[in-house]
């Protein structure tokens, strides 16, 4: 239909807030929309991970690709990895991957000189970037922890030892894994529930009890004073249909109605360390809206050839 629009303004609400963690709600907008963040979150908002390593001196009991390995999966502070070339585009060094535009060096050598075995960590890596270092992990209140150690790479005895160079670039999720900023991205629609207090009034508190006991999670409860059941946690609730079912095996059908709300989710976020969350958001969302402009770019160019034909092509050098 002409001259009607259905954009939307989608709208987001922050509910908890952490470095490493974030829930929001995500309002106003479609399932597309939504998993498309997710998406986004989980595989296209860069960040920095080691990516070459050369190794002068292994002693160790692991070889040579199993350290290597470990080394790139060590999440690194990524805070500027935004403003960072990428190495296969990096005009500065041809593509080589080894300037200080597109990537940081790090460098290990660590040898044991006692009979007690000595442990190789991420805090034993020295960067030449002070903002891109290991993340650290440990809690600065507890100075006696063991966590303070940081992430074990390998671990050494007496005459053993490890000599590295290790090159970090910037990176997404969808080439490797070890880029990916998010432990973990999950939403959900936001359920409505309805009780129909009409029909729960014809049960007996042992059979509100029953029901309200089938739900695998705490969704419900029976107030001890009115013994009427409440909706005490309508998150908690995970899709099963184990109360539907329950109510139809009692011969109650309607005696709840749960709707998942199509333009209402959840979002949980946990970050890697890399960057915080709620830059990974924010992140995620600018990626999102430069993807859109691209899908939007293309849509005119389209048009345009359909107007000028050969005449538009040639103007864009094709």
């Amino acid at each position: 239909m002409e001259g009607v629009s259905y954009a939307r303004m989608p709208r987001v609400k922050i509910r908890e807030l952490k470095d490493d963690y974030a829930k929001f709600e995500l309002r106003d907008t479609d399932a597309s929309i939504a998993n498309a963040l997710r998406r986004v979150m989980i595989a296209e908002v860069p960040t920095i991970a080691i990516d070459l390593v050369e190794i002068e001196v292994n002693s160790s009991v692991l070889n040579d690709e199993f350290i290597a390995h470990r080394l790139g999966l060590i999440p690194l502070t990524s805070e500027r990895a935004m403003s960072m070339r990428f190495s296969r585009d990096c005009d500065a060094c041809d593509g080589d991957g080894q300037c200080e535009f597109c990537s940081v060096e790090f460098h290990l050598r660590v040898k044991c000189m006692t009979d007690q075995t000595l442990d190789v960590s991420s805090k034993d890596l020295y960067s030449s970037d002070h903002s891109v270092v290991p993340v650290d992990f440990s809690d600065p209140s507890n100075h006696e922890s063991s966590d303070n150690r940081g992430i074990i790479i390998v671990k050494l005895r007496r005459g053993q030892e490890l000599r590295l160079r290790a090159i970090a670039r910037k990176g997404i999720g969808k080439d490797h894994a070890k880029w990916s900023p998010a432990a973990t991205v999950t939403f959900m629609y936001e359920p409505e529930i309805h009780i129909n207090e009409d029909l729960m009034e014809t049960l007996t508190l042992e059979e509100k009890r029953e029901w309200v006991d089938s739900s695998p999670t705490r969704v419900f409860e029976i107030d001890p004073v009115t013994q009427q059941v409440m909706v005490v946690d309508a998150e908690a609730y995970t899709y099963d249909d184990e109360v539907l079912k329950k109510a139809e095996a009692m011969g109650k059908p309607g005696l709840v109605e749960i709707i998942a709300r199509q333009d209402s989710f959840i979002f949980t976020v946990e970050s890697t360390g890399a960057i915080k969350a709620s830059q990974l958001v924010l992140n995620a969302i600018e990626i999102l809206k430069q993807k859109l402009d691209a899908v939007r770019l293309s849509e005119d160019t389209v048009e345009a050839d359909d107007q000028f034909g050969e005449l538009g092509a040639h103007m864009r050098g094709g």
